[in-house]
């Protein structure tokens, strides 16, 4: 008798915190709007590009990448796939050169 009083109080409980000082239940959340990224980046503020702090020898996890004997570190085979303008790839995979698209 206990439990199902309980769980009966904790029902009411429930239902009642779902209502507003007025009585009236809270209406539902918005649907989430859906935008292209493009159009999301967008409405992102801007900011002056700050480096501080950044040094790439903390990011010494490259791997050899997929082919072990050409040199090219996982870093330099998504800078290579990734690039608008490819760059030139010299001796143990050193890149020049190239252009890519950041938003």
């Amino acid at each position: 008798m206990i439990i199902k009083l309980a769980r009966g109080l904790a029902a009411l409980s429930l239902a009642l915190t779902s209502l507003d000082a007025s009585g009236a239940a809270h209406a539902a959340a918005a649907e989430p709007v859906v935008l292209p990224l493009t159009d999301t980046v967008a409405t992102l503020p801007l900011a002056v590009e700050a480096r501080d702090g950044y040094s790439r020898d903390a990011f010494r996890h490259w791997n050899a990448g997929a082919n072990p004997t050409d040199g090219c570190t996982t870093r330099a085979e998504v800078l290579l796939a990734e690039a608008v303008t490819a760059p030139t790839v010299g001796a143990r995979c050193a890149l020049t050169g190239g252009t890519w698209f950041s938003y």
